[in-house]
């Protein structure tokens, strides 16, 4: 095992996606997420973003146009991980996706944070969550960080809106 450790600022930048159908998948993005498109590339890619980076999320046709999902239990992909600045920023989206009845696959207390699952249109993971201050996460008698998941209070999440 090496000793080289990455720096502790480095953070993933972006993820790319091969999916089937450029549309839907900026219908998913754009639209129901919200992510604005910084650049298209033909009718094969688009880039996309939070803030006007250059880009969060790519998506390309080049290699998958018209393909089916991957099954289950292929390797690949679990999930894109999408960090909310505030808990009423995932309360939000929460209430975004009831509104437009998308289908929700889970949703948990890890005691770090508060997540949200889904699939986007090609089957590919999405996870919707908000990390608690660091002061909050939960520590066992050992004094290490401990991560649990537990259901998650989705009437109360909804209650930072009011």
């Amino acid at each position: 095992m090496s000793d080289y450790k990455i720096p502790a600022q480095t953070r993933i930048g972006h993820v790319h996606l091969k999916v089937s159908d450029l549309q839907k998948s900026l219908a998913f993005y754009g639209d129901l997420l919200g992510f604005e498109v910084q650049m298209m590339y033909g009718d094969q890619a688009a880039f996309t973003s939070a803030g006007g980076y250059h880009h969060h999320i790519g998506l390309n046709t080049w290699h998958s146009k018209g393909a089916s999902p991957a099954t289950e239990y292929a390797p690949g992909l679990y999930h894109t991980a999408i960090l909310y600045p505030e808990r009423k920023d995932l309360a939000a989206i929460l209430q975004r996706l009831i509104d437009a009845k998308y289908p929700i696959t889970g949703a948990s207390d890890h005691g770090v944070s508060e997540a949200i699952y889904l699939d986007d249109p090609d089957g590919n993971g999405v996870e919707l969550y908000w990390d608690r201050p660091k002061e909050q996460w939960p520590i066992n008698e050992a004094g290490e960080m401990t991560m649990f998941t537990r259901s998650l209070n989705l009437p109360g999440l909804l209650a930072e809106l009011k």
